[in-house]
């Protein structure tokens, strides 16, 4: 048996639940000093930095002129990728924008009847950097992190916006990467990964201009580089390994199930599966299910691994215990696996994105379904949302008091700032309102 099941109630199932609640956690130390080297180094040796560290670990030949993607290169992906994959892209960006389409948010103005007029303004910010891993070596192309940070930071209005992606061995780009790229608009686009890309992006080279929001999926240096130069740069999140939440009930399907969890499980050893089930008997069965279904995968080692040390299965008494428990681990995905999904949606309060029904697997959405994949992880979800427009735009609070307005508000205005001790604040109104 892949993974023990542990009912909620037990001891070992309260411990395992709190355990599973505070599951947020930081890169551990070497890896946060590592980045803070890499950080420092790029701030103050600029290109030289960023070229050495890409010739260390990504491209040994790279050279500086060729740092940046040519309009050659892309030109040539062009006739590098077939007719299926440029038909699947073209329904998953049209998919992705209708949906982030509707995100969009207006400025608007209220005048009081005193003629004072309130507002907010909203803007995109003029520059974002767009990460997108490299896949094993560049072998694997995330097309669709191209698409889910790219597509929403184009509906926002950004003008300039730059992808970092580590090259190969030769110093090239998977062509795939480069189709999607000039499917969403991206033309700036710059072959390097890791901690020194981020840094790049957030502080600037004498070839990377810096931007003002990073965001984009990464291993642990590339969360950790994010985090560092939080507060520089807006990013979109602090994300950890991926997971899912499974709440099902006696009627699912098992094989469903383990598939579900195993398309989880082969991301990242360290990936989470969590299966909250109202049924002993549909744990075994799902237990028997993950072990047919593993020879079959291409990453079966990670997904055996990732099950065996971090998979979980947890009986409860009810499907309302199942949906609570969901609510306190407030999971990345959750899939609601249920015989009525609906009834029971108004119950959950926490979760990244949430599936209905046996017919939405994970994978849907994190492709051609339209809502964004980069989502909270880490039980970061009780506060948090998936990317989106929202997250590349800016708001300014617009105010404008006509003199008879500010007369009308003045005493008010002195009276609060004389409680704080603000007298300079106080006379700034004063100065404006009284006889001269």
């Amino acid at each position: 048996m892949l993974i023990a099941p542990v009912r909620l109630a037990s001891p070992e199932g309260r411990t395992l639940l709190a355990k599973l609640e505070d599951r947020f956690q930081l890169a551990d130390p070497r890896c946060r000093e590592a980045v803070t080297a890499i950080i420092d180094r790029i701030r103050r040796e600029g290109d030289a930095a960023l070229l050495d560290c890409i010739r260390r670990f990504d491209a040994p030949a790279l050279t500086i002129d060729r740092l940046r993607v040519s309009a050659a290169e892309v030109e040539a992906a062009a006739g590098q990728v077939d007719a299926e994959f440029r038909e699947a892209l073209t329904k998953a960006s049209d998919r992705i924008r209708t949906f982030h389409e509707r995100e969009r948010e207006e400025s608007w103005i209220v005048t009081r009847e005193d003629g004072t007029i309130t507002g907010r303004l909203v803007q995109p910010v003029a520059a974002a950097g767009l990460y997108v891993p490299g896949g094993k070596g560049g072998s694997t192309p995330l097309v669709s992190s191209v698409l889910m940070n790219g597509i929403p930071a184009a509906i926002a209005g950004v003008e300039r916006r730059v992808m970092m992606t580590p090259p190969d061995a030769e110093g090239r780009v998977h062509p795939a990467l480069l189709v999607a790229a000039s499917e969403v608009g991206i033309t700036e686009i710059y072959k390097a990964g890791s901690a020194w890309a981020i840094a790049a992006l957030a502080y600037g080279t004498e070839s990377v201009p810096r931007v003002d929001v990073v965001v984009g999926p990464g291993n642990q240096y590339v969360a950790e580089a994010k985090r560092q130069v939080s507060g520089r740069v807006r990013i979109d999140m602090i994300a950890g390994p991926s997971e899912v939440l499974i709440v099902a009930d006696e009627a699912s399907r098992p094989e469903l199930i383990a598939a579900d969890m195993l398309a989880q499980a082969e991301h990242d050893p360290q990936a989470l599966a969590m299966l909250v089930t109202t049924s002993s008997d549909l744990a075994g069965k799902v237990n028997g299910e993950l072990a047919r279904q593993l020879a079959a995968l291409s990453r079966r080692e990670i997904a055996r691994t990732s099950l065996a040390e971090r998979g979980v299965i947890l009986i409860a008494a009810s499907v309302a215990e199942a949906i609570e428990t969901a609510n306190r681990l407030a999971a990345e995905h959750l899939e609601l696996m249920l015989t009525r999904p609906f009834d029971w949606l108004p119950k959950v309060r926490h979760a990244g994105a949430i599936f209905l029904g046996e017919h939405t697997p994970e994978s849907a959405g994190d492709y051609i379904a339209g809502p964004n994949h980069v989502l909270p992880t880490m039980g970061t979800a009780r506060f948090s949302s998936a990317l989106g427009v929202e997250t590349f735009i800016k708001k300014s609070s617009l105010i404008c008091y006509s003199r008879e307005a500010l007369a009308a508000d003045a005493a008010h205005i002195r009276r609060l700032a004389d409680l704080e001790g603000l007298t300079a604040h106080a006379r700034s109104v004063s100065i404006r309102v009284e006889p001269k």
